[in-house]
């Protein structure tokens, strides 16, 4: 990234070029809250104790009025960066036009609970504190350091006060810091010349404290943290291609997960347009049950089952007040009601407003999450998991309350906002749901009979009779991208009805590698990119169709697309390349471990083994790195045999660092 020169000095006339690319950030997190970093030093989005939580930096909503953090070099300056290895853990180094180097290394300290079982995964902020250790590493640099926390979403603005300990704030994220701050306005500003060696550390944290935290305390939970995250990424038994890849998706997977309830959220943001200028902008700081659970079978494949248990949990009792009714989404904390608001304070990213908090998707009737739950029960179950007398009952119910609704329309996966249709996809999942509770619980001669009653409605009213393809909806000629899933289901689907399939969604919705949801009216205004997970979706499509070289080519170009630390968005334009959507998608990533995983399966056992559901394959994926394969395979990527042993002694009581 070469060839960047100093960010302005905060002012209203420098906000129009404050905007970076959506694809410019990277992630950091403590499986709490999380934070967007950008290339340029700068910290312009963070949600401390919980995703969904006010944010302390929002300037990526808002760049004359969002809060920051910035530290960069007082010069031009070229940048490199990348994630530690086999961690969160982010380094940006800067390079001078004088011959100096900087690093900044940022984290979210976290590390497993004390006592807790090595699988349980059981994580422990300390204490929820955003850090920045900044280290001259050659040379001289002259350090550039700015500081405007975000006080209730910017509907206030903030009080600073300066003192030794660093930057105070009333009601708000305080910065601990030893260098010398002068407060101008909301903004704080300090600027330092370190010289080759010199360290210093930089705390954000909403918990007060009588004095800033020491160095050393610091390179403690710097420890703790690196050691964290390589033991998690140790236990992963993936050894099959684009290893790489699926290991840094699945860790940034698990920066997507909320430890104190076992909930996942799509992504950490809200408001990032799907359309520059439009206003499709959502909140995705929720728990979609759908992404959830697809996120959850990803994860399994790689051996993390802790999580799966966690989600078990959160599942049966955020469900407790709508069962047998289930919401597509729920709060992080299980909370029911996640109504819409709309912020008119705020421009939105490069004025595309509206900026909300809430989801009122939450109140949509979508039947194909049923048989999304109940394919991840299924997995769960032959993945080893135990189902209690309570949590049966509550799969027996899922199924009931298809069984008396699978006729009604619905709002469709993509949470349409436009009339009620009876979308083949959800069809096909309520199937699903109907074949897992049997798969589950053993032969039902209502249960079989509405199975083949489903099957035969879809065979009847969702095969468009002109090209053979699947339709987006009964009795409507369009085609949908979610159609791809049907081969990776178990759906009795012909081989001629797949592949008209897949070539109905490429003349329709393909343009170049990238693949839009749907045409067509949806009940908003404006337009927006390529959904990325269609694209692996198609590649799996095409995969299960025997049509592996071209699916290879594809998923090959697919990881192109992401950005220099392989994270990837929500969307993409088909046009420019540049990310839309809310940064990054757990979506995209999990169906990139997907496409990884069933290469993987393809060159070890063959077509026949893609077939069938996903605990078919996941079982595949188990037997072929049980036992002593899978323990050889994790010395043999570690690199030393003792690693597996020692990470997890280094994984320090954060209780044991004392308080600030």
């Amino acid at each position: 990234m070469p060839g960047f020169k100093p960010s302005p000095e905060h002012g209203a006339q420098n906000h129009a070029m404050q905007y970076l690319p959506i694809r410019d950030y990277a992630l950091i997190g403590d499986c709490h809250g999380s934070a967007l970093v950008s290339s340029h030093g700068s910290v312009d989005w963070c949600c401390l104790r919980r995703f969904d939580a006010d944010p302390v930096f929002c300037r990526l909503l808002d760049a004359g009025k969002g809060g920051f953090f910035l530290i960069q070099p007082d010069e031009e300056f070229d940048v490199d960066r990348e994630y530690l290895p086999q961690t969160n853990i982010l380094r940006t180094t800067f390079h001078t036009q004088r011959g100096g180097r900087l690093e900044v290394t940022d984290f979210m300290p976290v590390g497993r609970q004390p006592g807790s079982g090595v699988h349980d995964y059981v994580t422990l902020n300390a204490p929820n504190w955003l850090v920045r250790i900044v280290q001259c590493k050659k040379g001289r640099v002259a350090v550039r350091v700015r500081y405007r926390p975000t006080v209730e979403f910017g509907r206030r603005t903030a009080t600073l006060a300066v003192s030794p300990r660093g930057v105070l704030v009333d009601d708000g994220p305080s910065l601990y810091s030893e260098l010398n701050f002068a407060v101008e306005g909301d903004l704080a500003k300090a600027d330092v010349l370190l010289q080759e060696g010199d360290k210093i550390a930089l705390t954000v944290t909403d918990a007060a404290s009588d004095q800033p935290p020491r160095l050393e305390k610091i390179e403690r939970l710097f420890n703790i943290t690196q050691a964290f995250w390589q033991e998690w990424t140790d236990y992963c038994r993936y050894d099959g291609p684009y290893c790489q890849e699926v290991v840094r998706s699945a860790l940034a997977l698990k920066l997507l997960t909320y430890a104190p309830s076992g909930a996942l959220v799509a992504a950490p943001t809200t408001s990032l347009p799907e359309e520059i200028g439009g206003e499709r902008n959502w909140d995705y700081r929720y728990c979609w049950l759908r992404d959830a659970t697809f996120t959850l079978y990803a994860l399994s494949t790689l051996g993390y089952s802790g999580e799966a248990r966690r989600f078990a949990d959160f599942l049966q009792g955020c469900c407790k007040e709508t069962r047998p009714r289930i919401q597509i989404m729920y709060g992080i904390g299980g909370e029911t009601e996640l109504t819409e608001t709309s912020f008119e304070h705020f421009e939105g990213y490069r004025a595309s407003g509206p900026v909300r908090i809430g989801n009122g998707a939450y109140s949509q009737q979508q039947l194909d999450v049923y048989g999304e739950v109940l394919d991840w029960a299924f997995l769960a179950q032959t993945l080893g998991h135990r189902f209690d007398r309570q949590g049966r009952q509550f799969l027996r119910e899922l199924a009931g309350f298809v069984a008396a609704h699978w006729q009604e329309p619905g709002a469709g996966i993509w949470e349409m906002r436009g009339p009620q249709r009876h979308h083949v996809h959800g069809k096909i999942m309520c199937w699903v749901a109907i074949d897992r509770v049997l798969r589950m619980f053993g032969s039902d001669s209502a249960l079989e009979q509405l199975r083949a009653e489903i099957e035969d409605s879809i065979q009847r009213q969702g095969i468009n009779a002109e090209t053979g393809s699947l339709r987006q909806a009964f009795g409507e000629p369009g085609t949908d991208a979610a159609l791809l899933l049907t081969p990776l289901v178990g759906f009795p689907l012909s081989e001629k009805t797949l592949q008209a399939t897949i070539t109905a969604v490429e003349q329709t919705l393909r343009r170049g590698d990238y693949v839009h949801r749907y045409t067509g009216d949806d009940g908003l205004a404006g337009s927006e990119g390529a959904f990325l997970i269609c694209s692996f979706w198609l590649v799996d499509a095409k995969l299960l169709a025997g049509q592996a070289d071209e699916a290879r080519e594809l998923f090959e170009r697919l990881l192109q697309c992401s950005n220099d630390v392989k994270l990837y968005s929500e969307e993409i334009d088909p046009d420019t390349h540049q990310f839309l959507g809310n940064f990054p998608q757990a979506f995209t990533h999990l169906a990139l471990i997907q496409v990884a995983s069933n290469f993987a399966l393809y060159e070890s056992r063959g077509l026949e083994a893609l077939r069938g559901t996903h605990a078919d394959r996941a079982r595949y994926g188990v037997e072929a790195t049980s036992g002593w394969r899978a323990l050889w395979a994790a010395f043999k990527k570690t690199g030393r045999v003792g690693r597996l042993w020692s990470s997890r002694a280094s994984i320090l009581s954060l209780k044991s660092v004392g308080e600030v």
